[in-house]
């Protein structure tokens, strides 16, 4: 165990001789760290957080009460002692109370979490998961094994993705969805596999142009919202995406998937029917459109 004056380890902690904790980290009351962890600077284990195995945990990342991360894979072959993998995770994270992250099934193997993860109480990732930067995850969200998450997504609560989905860039689940198909770059999942549009809040907070999300749209509209054979689907999304990065996004995440994909139902989401059968709605249809903006992401 590597300590030096800028090094806080609180008496009550346990800290194997086997780990290397940086200067600057603090590790807080009744923490665990057992096997060769590495806990870089800036690290701050806040009380009762357990670091088991081949875990490296980046700078300035912050591990709330009762956190797991590093032990093995909730498989029914790993038993106590079994050999496995390794957990990366990366800068800045946050990791709320009664979190897990568990290390990758077979040695020389890792999970891997990158930069600036927010993870809510009692959300898990699971064993080989690769997670990407600005990814977020609410309370009791759960990537199953070999799911990759990639940058900026957005896991509401009580999310379940299903073993070796992919989740794209920007893509955001709502709350209760199941993912056993894929999720494309800068959709939204509304109900299980099933698309409702577009993350057009997560675009615009991330800087996209105006008429990039006018391109995606209409990619959204004319490869997702109807059921296309695959070529089909990447003719269209390749010629939107000459000029456009969002949809060029989404050719290449289409053109890598080995599973099925999530599409569009075609339909207005209830809440949208639920008021076009309303006075308002249809003393609207006889006049003009909507000026609300309830386009469902995808007009």
């Amino acid at each position: 165990m590597t300590t030096t004056q800028d090094t806080s380890i609180h008496p009550t902690a346990i800290v194997s001789a086997d780990a290397t904790v940086e200067p600057g980290a603090q590790i807080g009351p009744g923490c665990i760290i057992e096997g060769p962890a590495i806990i870089r600077s800036g690290v701050n284990l806040i009380a009762n957080v357990h670091v088991a195995g081949d875990t490296q945990i980046g700078e300035n990342t912050t591990i709330y009460p009762y956190a797991c991360v590093g032990f093995g894979p909730q498989h029914i072959k790993i038993k106590p002692g079994s050999p496995i993998g390794g957990l990366t995770i990366g800068n800045d994270c946050v990791i709320r109370e009664q979190t897990t992250i568990h290390a990758a099934m077979e040695p020389g193997e890792r999970t891997i979490v990158g930069d600036r993860l927010f993870l809510m109480a009692t959300a898990h990732i699971g064993h080989d998961c690769i997670i990407g930067n600005d990814v977020v995850m609410c309370n009791g969200a759960l990537a199953a094994g070999h799911v990759e998450i990639h940058d900026k997504a957005f896991l509401s609560g009580m999310v379940a993705v299903h073993q070796f989905c992919r989740i794209g860039r920007g893509a955001m689940l709502g709350g209760g969805t199941i993912a056993s198909s894929e999720v494309p770059p800068f959709c939204t999942l509304v109900a299980m596999n099933t698309l409702g549009g577009l993350n057009l809040v997560g675009m615009r907070r991330g800087g996209t142009s105006a008429e990039d999300i006018s391109k995606t749209k209409e990619a959204y509209r004319k490869a997702f919202r109807v059921r296309l054979p695959k070529d089909q689907q990447l003719a269209i999304l390749d010629e939107l995406g000459e000029s456009c990065e969002p949809v060029r996004l989404m050719a290449e995440f289409m053109r890598t998937s080995k599973r099925s994909v999530s599409l569009g139902d075609g339909k207005p989401r209830p809440h949208i029917m639920q008021w076009l059968r309303s006075d308002e709605g249809k003393s609207t249809l006889a006049g003009s459109a909507p000026q609300d903006g309830t386009d469902n992401g995808v007009a």
